[in-house]
């Protein structure tokens, strides 16, 4: 059965507010959503980050309400029971996309779909160890888990943890890797900014949400020693979170204001990517890094520590991210389309949707 035969996926997502789990969504709804799929999308709140006018039309938004915020703190058996979505179309396969949120799953359970899946985007057991907040919210959780046919994992590093921490057969985990849209990237990167790098200088790029899970404070810690061998090195964060202010902190701490600039959120990254030499992630856990694969689209010399490689099919880590940094030398850039990767993808959701 080709996937010309799958019509109708709805796809339930909380928002498509700035972040990586958005990023992916879009990805998708681009590269996928062809002439052969009518696609509804179930969002929670109206508000976007990002431009979905340029989407495929047979991509249809619909919106929800979402729960009070304190049904995350009550057992999903128990909010299955009394929280009902009343979703009249027939679909056959529905997506809780999210993997965090009650109101993603409960939508996916309440929509008449032939096939049920999940998106698993993190690695869950490392997440679960560094954030108790998460712990709380999984304990709570976690019994949806069983109410599904399928799990897509972004990465195949994720696929064990997940598999230890929920009991689910690996059988039933299927690896799907986040579509990156070349297209966009090469286009976008052209738009003109007020905003040039110092060429003389070796410059590095890092983009993510200002937040735990994303390193940044082990990121500045390894910059002071490669600023304290090489004057000619500059790094550029491009993100916004809860830590921002603790980091620019750090940065003035460590001596560091003069060689590290926060760029913010920036609608549009890409033209300042493609200012970059390299591009570095220092993350404590990943699901896979969006970041690092439209990085290396745009041909940056890619930095990530060792244990970020099981996230990152193909893309080589250092056991000392440090001295890596030190040893770069600005090198001609090659763009890369990352035609074989996405078509990866591709065969990936035939086998999960079929």
């Amino acid at each position: 059965k080709g996937m010309t035969s799958l019509k109708k996926i709805a796809i339930f997502q909380t928002d498509l507010l700035v972040g990586g789990i958005q990023k992916s969504l879009l990805n998708f709804l681009n590269r996928f959503g062809g002439k052969d799929y009518l696609i509804d999308v179930y969002l929670f709140n109206e508000e976007k980050f990002y431009d979905v006018a340029k989407l495929p039309e047979n991509i249809r938004f619909i919106y929800l309400k979402p729960f009070n915020y304190f049904n995350r703190l009550v057992y999903f058996d128990i909010l299955r029971r009394f929280k009902k979505y009343d979703i009249k179309e027939q679909y056959d396969i529905a997506i809780d996309f999210n993997s965090y949120s009650n109101e993603c799953a409960i939508g996916a359970l309440c929509a008449k779909a032939n096939k049920r899946i999940i998106w698993i985007h993190n690695d869950v057991r490392i997440k679960m160890s560094e954030e108790p907040k998460y712990r709380l919210l999984f304990h709570f959780f976690k019994g949806k888990f069983k109410y599904f046919d399928a799990f897509a994992a972004v990465s195949d590093g994720i696929i064990e943890p997940f598999s230890l921490e929920t009991g689910i057969e690996k059988e039933r985990i299927f690896t799907v890797n986040n579509f990156i849209d070349t297209d966009e990237i090469f286009r976008k990167s052209e738009e003109r900014i007020d905003f040039t790098v110092d060429s003389s200088k070796y410059n590095l790029a890092s983009m993510g949400r200002l937040c735990h899970q994303k390193g940044f404070d082990l990121l500045l810690n390894k910059f002071k020693d490669v600023i304290a061998t090489r004057k000619d090195m500059h790094l550029y964060i491009i993100g916004d979170g809860p830590d921002r202010e603790s980091l620019e902190r750090q940065t003035k701490e460590n001596g560091l204001t003069d060689f590290v600039t926060f760029l913010g959120n920036q609608k549009n990254p890409f033209p300042y990517l493609n200012q970059m030499d390299g591009f570095v992630l220092d993350s404590r856990y990943e699901g896979q890094g969006i970041v690092i694969w439209e990085a290396k689209a745009l041909g940056l010399e890619i930095f990530i520590p060792k244990h970020l490689e099981k996230y990152n099919k193909n893309i080589e880590g250092y056991e000392d991210l440090t001295s890596a940094i030190i040893n770069a030398k600005k090198r001609e850039k090659q763009r890369d389309p990352l035609i074989e990767y996405n078509e990866d993808i591709m065969k990936s959701l035939e086998a999960l949707f079929n």
